[in-house]
């Protein structure tokens, strides 16, 4: 039998073991929670980056693009034979109001866009962390249909902003329409608009037009960001192997946002203008009586009227998007990296 002192070492022995398990399974556990709090702190600052980007690419997109926006909102929402085309109304516009009337609405937009364009490339962001939590990734870059996932998300946030704004910028666009010489607008502006709708009919009101802006946001945004990477992956320098070999100019990136903007109207533009009537109407629309009245009016093209206007819009305004958005994102990395 093993005597008592035999019993007692190998006890200690024991101990001994289960304590240095212990202090190892301590390690793990630490190292573990700082590679878990590096991850989320990396995660933290890529997605806040992704505000501060998108915010610069939207003021871009705002001052670049708003006049052929509201071009493009007088064609939608015009009666038939009410103009001759985008230059008429254009024309009409400069003459009743200068060239400051290009900008009419454009506070809306400004004050709504900073937030909604950061929370649009920071809802993607977030996409595309979920894009790789869910599936199965290769080489850690997203295939073109898992961007379009991705981008798909981005939509579902962003319209909690987009659909009000939207809503007070057609208003604020339209409403000279039919002003009589010497006759003072309804809206002094946003704000003016915001109160009057809420004042009116409440929150509905406010955010009339919702759904439409996401059937139309939703795939428009995933088109968008798939077209933005796959000409992006086309355009960046690669050796023999394929493999990339330097960043990309300010021509690619150019071109690559001008890509995407048109990308982004080409299949949405018949929602787009359903929602258009739908928040410049008065009463209480409906999306199938505006798309009935759009058939009877002028079969399929009449849900294609600004397409013009909207196409050269996306040029500029989304390549000034992209352009502001790399540089922003060049930017904070030389600063904070």
């Amino acid at each position: 039998m093993p005597s008592t002192t035999d019993t007692i070492a190998s006890a200690a022995k024991d101990v001994a073991s289960t304590a240095k398990d212990v202090a190892s399974t301590a390690q793990d556990v630490k190292a573990a929670a700082g590679e878990a709090t590096e991850k989320a702190t990396s995660d933290l600052a890529s997605s806040l980056r992704s505000l501060v980007a998108g915010g610069v690419g939207g003021v871009c997109a705002v001052l670049t693009g708003h006049p052929f926006d509201l071009v493009k909102v007088h064609m939608q929402t015009a009666e038939k034979g009410a103009h001759k085309g985008a230059l008429d109304i254009t024309r009409k516009i400069i003459a009743r109001a200068g060239p400051t009337g290009l900008y009419a609405g454009v506070t809306a937009p400004l004050y709504g866009v900073t937030p909604m364009f950061a929370i649009s490339f920071w809802g993607y962001d977030v996409g595309k962390s979920l894009v790789k939590r869910f599936s199965v990734v290769e080489n850690n870059s997203l295939s073109i249909a898992q961007t379009s996932a991705a981008g798909f998300f981005s939509a579902i946030p962003m319209t909690i902003i987009t659909a009000p704004m939207e809503r007070v910028k057609v208003l604020l666009q339209i409403q000279g329409q039919h002003l009589k010489p010497g006759e003072a607008p309804k809206y002094a502006g946003s704000a003016d608009c915001a109160k009057q709708l809420l004042r009116e009919g409440g929150i509905r009101s406010l955010y009339r037009g919702t759904f439409m802006t996401l059937a139309r946001d939703g795939p428009g945004s995933a088109a968008y960001f798939a077209a933005y990477e796959g000409v992006k992956r086309a355009l960046t320098p690669k050796d023999e192997a394929g493999n990339p070999t330097g960043g990309l100019s300010l021509t690619a990136i150019t071109v690559a946002g001008a890509t995407a903007g048109v990308a982004m109207w080409i299949p949405v533009f018949p929602v787009d203008t359903i929602k258009s009537r739908i928040q410049s109407a008065s009463g209480s629309p409906t999306i199938g009586g505006v798309v009935g009245q759009l058939w009877k009016s002028g079969g399929i093209r009449a849900f294609f009227p600004g397409i013009g206007p909207a196409l050269a819009r996306a040029v500029p305004a989304n390549a000034a998007t992209f352009l502001g958005v790399e540089l922003a994102q060049q930017a904070m990395g030389k600063f904070f990296d």
